[in-house]
């Protein structure tokens, strides 16, 4: 492991890439401990201080824990998928606002992505997965939910959805296209959609699964994404009729 002084970027950034790229590498393994401080900032050829921060990124990514004690010290973490979403929605979120993805663009991704697990989800999902669906479809249809809440509810039902097919990888994979992509289409879209229709739509969804019907499943997956890409023209055309 070695960092480049010539190089303009932070050391503490640099030690962090390399210990890092070793846990990837398999060079450090899962619950092995680190060197200590003095050590690593010898091996390094920085202040201890510089390696505090380093070790503080790499807390921050979850790739390492650190313990107190006699046997205590920093160690390699292992990472679960559950711990790796919000990193995964944050940087979907960041590329998808900063880059001005198109509205079409993203929403095209998201669901050619969300189509892909349909029909594992048909054939795996768990009671509690189906339950999960039904419960949501039932708070979007109580009366007074709130624009917000009714958004957060679409997100638990599509991530329902993408659990359901069973494979962690996917699930990940998706995490930004369902909480990142999705919020934003959300917010473009919620003051012309018809809740009544995107209940109905979810319905059609969320029955298809039950009976683990792949096919139906991908068709009623396909006319939600139509009816979003109609809402967001509609949106569109008004606020240019507007401008």
């Amino acid at each position: 492991m070695k960092t480049d002084p010539g190089k303009p970027a932070d050391l503490s950034a640099q030690i962090a890439g390399a210990i890092r790229d070793a846990i990837v590498a398999g060079t450090l393994i899962v619950d092995e401990r680190l060197p200590s401080e003095a050590e690593l900032a010898e091996q390094f050829d920085v202040s201890r201080s510089t390696v505090r921060e380093a070790l503080k990124r790499l807390a921050a990514q979850s790739l390492i824990r650190t313990q107190r004690g006699a046997t205590g010290g920093a160690f390699v973490n292992r990472l679960s998928f559950e711990q790796a979403y919000p990193q995964q929605i944050t940087t979907s979120t960041l590329l998808l606002s900063m880059n001005a993805v198109s509205f079409g663009t993203a929403c095209e991704a998201r669901y050619a992505l969300e189509r892909a697990c349909a029909p594992l989800s048909a054939e795996r999902r768990t009671a509690d997965h189906l339950a999960t669906m039904r419960a949501e479809i039932h708070r979007q249809s109580q009366p007074g939910l709130t624009d917000e809440a009714f958004c957060a509810s679409d997100v638990a039902f599509h991530r329902a959805l993408v659990d359901g097919a069973g494979n962690p990888v996917l699930s990940y994979q998706l995490a930004g296209a369902v909480e990142a992509m999705q919020p934003l289409m959300n917010m473009i879209t919620f003051t012309a959609r018809d809740r009544a229709r995107i209940i109905g739509l979810h319905t059609g969804v969320a029955d298809a699964i039950e009976a683990q019907d792949g096919a139906t499943t991908l068709a009623a997956l396909t006319a939600l994404e139509a009816e979003t890409q109609a809402l967001a023209k509609s949106v569109f055309a008004a606020r240019a009729a507007g401008s």
